[in-house]
């Protein structure tokens, strides 16, 4: 059974403040469940050190591997929950999904995400961390 996965916006709800929508809706057989990802490449090096849109590009380049690795991609992305260590990033975070998620999520329907302003993440260099649910 594939997933029947409906990503809307109540008109109660209003409209969202970015790249996101509020409700995912699936009935699927399979769930996957990403662990936050962070800017490390495959050798555990970070990727982008005080270089928040190279840390954000790293992130999504892990997701999409761990995706991959499930035999899924973006259109199987249900949700998704975002940590920032520096509330001055958001703006940047905004630009970066404006600029990257036409690519990504070519049908213009995005996710849910909720966002969160954390004290740091596991080493102090790194500034964001991205936590993703996908339905299969």
């Amino acid at each position: 059974m594939a997933a029947e996965i409906t990503i809307y916006n109540p008109s109660e709800l209003g409209v969202p403040l970015g790249q996101y929508t509020h409700v995912s809706r699936v009935k699927a057989s399979e769930f996957l469940f990403i662990s936050g990802m962070l800017a490390a490449n495959r050798d555990g090096n970070i990727v982008g050190e005080g270089d928040f849109d190279r840390q954000a590009q790293q992130v999504f380049q892990n997701i999409e591997a761990a995706l991959q690795s499930a035999g899924a991609s973006w259109q199987h992305v249900v949700q998704f929950t975002t940590y920032l260590v520096h509330s001055q990033d958001i703006p940047k975070f905004m630009a970066f999904r404006l600029r990257e998620f036409p690519r990504m999520f070519r049908n213009g329907v995005y996710p849910p995400n909720t966002l969160l302003m954390v004290d740091r993440l596991v080493k102090e260099p790194f500034l964001v961390e991205v936590q993703t649910v996908a339905a299969i």
